[in-house]
């Protein structure tokens, strides 16, 4: 070897050995395999020890949940560890950018803030992004049915989780889970969850994590699959991810842009007010078509995957309707299928159909929602509803993210249901190639926002 040679191999090493160094460096890891120094316990009572290198929490008998968390505060970070845990009755999670009120919980103290969440129950929603102790799930894994099964109860999983800028993405391994755009907290503690037990035989159960490294800089996200929906709090916008996976907003915020009457050429000149980052259809008299009429989309839609947000004052009946053709000759509001947008408590039409099926988010007049009180946030607070029409006509309504129907356009349990309906005076009802998107005028204060789609 000649003397130039060496000096490119001990240059080719010493600059192996400083990237080396230089990851390791932005890679620690969070744990050291002996002791808990650098962390403390929060909130409950449950133990937590460390044998043969892994962190164990054990949950207790009527504790609360219990948090083993980071003295050290995180902002941006790339957070990667093992987990397992042993039983189906058990629970746990994964804070990130939390927070301690030592005061909440009747002075018991409360850790809040988004976690990832480990569910080995039949539900399978390990994975998903739940708000601990402030605003409950923002990511239920019914958003991605497909994720469901990639945790394994009793074995190591390995998660990953990727917290940069307002995004929140996380896998199990090695399989992309969920994506939350939030801008509530920059930073805060990472926390370890042993979950609260009730019944003598939850008590004793045991969650592990091991091998716990963060990354705080040079952080490079990984790619995430298009198909994946996005959680996104910020209104009226899109995220990178949103833009490149082909959703388009359909309100901007300030504009009436592509929106017009349902029988007019134009927006209406009354009824409807678009400003201030809401779509907002003022009160008249309570009756369909009674202020400014419906309105719809200048476009057509087939197959298409629909989100938006809504908001009703007490007592508020509207909808959003799709395949609206406006064909039909009808007195009221245009004819289609309709997403029901409904005060459950206050407005008579809840008791009205047949089994429920003009309640909030139903299948209006066919079809009733299979929703629990939990995942229906209170008249005057924002909800979530989304529409999913498959290119071979499977539909589903999702509700704050919880699938709450599924039908199958035009099959002949779809033609039965519209056969003892109140559209059965229309051929062919509901299946149409394409039709309008349409938001509800039914003489009722109602807002709408982040109202985005994308054709399938």
């Amino acid at each position: 070897m000649n003397k130039s040679t060496r000096i490119a191999a001990i240059l080719l090493l010493l600059a192996i050995f400083i990237a080396s160094k230089s990851h390791a460096q932005s890679t620690p890891s969070l744990f050291d395999g002996k002791t808990l120094n650098g962390w403390k316990r929060l909130a409950g009572t449950a133990d937590y020890k460390v044998e043969d290198g892994v962190i164990v929490g054990t949950t207790v008998l009527n504790s609360g949940n219990t948090f083993l968390v980071t003295e050290k505060e995180y902002g941006d970070f790339i957070l990667e560890m093992d987990t397992k845990i042993e039983s189906t009755l058990s629970n746990s999670g994964v804070q990130t950018r939390s927070h301690y009120d030592p005061a909440g919980n009747n002075g018991k103290g409360k850790v809040y803030g988004r976690q990832f969440e480990i569910d080995p129950s039949d539900r399978k929603w390990s994975g998903g992004i739940y708000d601990e102790g402030r605003r409950d799930w923002l990511y239920p894994l019914d958003l991605n049915a497909k994720a469901k099964d990639a945790f394994k109860v009793g074995l190591y999983n390995h998660i990953r989780m990727e917290c940069i800028g307002n995004e929140m993405k996380t896998w199990i391994n090695g399989i992309p889970v969920a994506d939350v755009v939030d801008t509530v907290d920059s930073k805060g503690f990472i926390g370890l969850q042993v979950h609260a037990v009730t019944k003598l035989e939850q008590a004793g159960k045991k969650v592990y994590f091991k091998n716990l490294v963060i990354q705080t800089k040079n952080l490079k996200p990984k790619s995430f699959p298009k198909d994946i929906y996005t959680v996104n709090s910020v209104s009226n916008t899109l995220s990178a991810h949103e833009k490149a996976s082909g959703w388009k907003l359909l309100y901007d915020g300030h504009s009436s842009n592509g929106w017009r009457g349902a029988t007019l050429s134009g927006f209406p000149q009354k009824g409807w007010l678009y400003a201030d980052g809401t779509m907002h259809v003022l009160p008249s008299e309570g009756k369909e078509e009674s202020g400014g009429g419906d309105i719809v989309t200048d476009s057509l839609y087939g197959a298409f995957d629909l989100s938006f947000e809504f908001k009703i004052t007490p007592g508020a009946n509207s909808g959003v309707k799709y395949f609206v053709t406006l064909s039909e000759v009808t007195k009221g509001s245009a004819i289609g299928l309709e997403y029901q947008v409904l005060d459950d408590k206050l407005h008579p039409d809840a008791k009205l159909g047949r089994n429920g099926d003009r309640t909030l988010a139903s299948l209006y007049d066919l079809i009733p929602a299979n929703k629990q009180e939990r995942f229906t946030r209170p008249i005057g607070a924002w909800n979530t509803g989304r529409i999913i029409v498959y290119p071979n006509n499977h539909v589903e309504h999702y509700l704050n993210g919880v699938k709450v129907l599924e039908y199958e356009r035009g099959s002949k349990e779809f033609r039965d249901l519209v056969a003892i309906s109140k559209y059965v005076i229309w051929k062919n009802f509901g299946e149409a190639k394409e039709g309008h998107l349409l938001l509800q005028d039914h003489g009722n204060e109602a807002f709408f926002r982040s109202i985005k789609v994308r054709r399938l």
